[in-house]
């Protein structure tokens, strides 16, 4: 019962603590972005995941050097023999 005498008051300064910083961050206008959210709706990565879909069904590239045309050329080496 002697614990409550000091625990109650305690509780009453923490929530008017709490109820001060609440009312501060109101009036200093931390909870004032109206345009953001609409913003964000019309920001989608529509094209990001465009651009992920294309890469991973894209043939991986062929080793050697670039033709003038953009193809590439494939040398033919002699078989390997075992001796």
């Amino acid at each position: 019962m002697e614990s409550l005498y000091l625990l109650v008051p305690i509780s009453v300064v923490v929530v008017f603590l709490i109820a001060v910083a609440f009312w501060w961050s109101l009036r200093n206008g931390q909870f004032d972005d109206m345009e953001g959210p609409g913003y964000r709706i019309l920001m989608d990565d529509d094209k990001a995941q465009q651009e992920t879909a294309a890469a991973a069904t894209q043939e991986p590239a062929l080793a050697g050097p670039e033709e003038a045309d953009g193809s590439r050329s494939v040398e033919k080496r002699p078989a390997a023999t075992g001796e």
